[in-house]
């Protein structure tokens, strides 16, 4: 699992690249601490070169989602695949997040 994050503008943008499953959870939800400070920032998850995605995966996203709530920042999941929108469908994210596909 790959993630990178970087900051543009009032945005941070964070890009997940493997497999998101309980093996990578724990460097993943390291790696995407910056997003708990977003404080006047919007995030961008990048989920176009997520191939799975397990409920450990699932739970950052939640995290993620709850720290933005407290600061009124938006997440926005951008370009999930056709089986990562079946698990979000599934699990009620569509009711969550902003879901866009370019």
């Amino acid at each position: 699992m790959n993630t990178t994050v970087r900051e543009e503008g009032n945005l941070y943008i964070a890009t997940l690249e493997g497999r998101l499953d309980t093996a990578s959870a724990e460097q993943t939800a390291k790696d995407l601490l910056p997003l708990n400070d977003t404080i006047g920032h919007d995030i961008v998850i990048d989920c176009s070169r997520l191939e799975y995605i397990s409920s450990s995966g699932l739970r950052i996203l939640l995290n993620i989602r709850k720290h933005a709530a407290t600061s009124h920042s938006k997440v926005t999941l951008l370009n999930p695949n056709a089986d990562i929108m079946k698990v979000f469908q599934m699990t009620g994210f569509l009711n969550l997040f902003d879901v866009k596909n370019d």
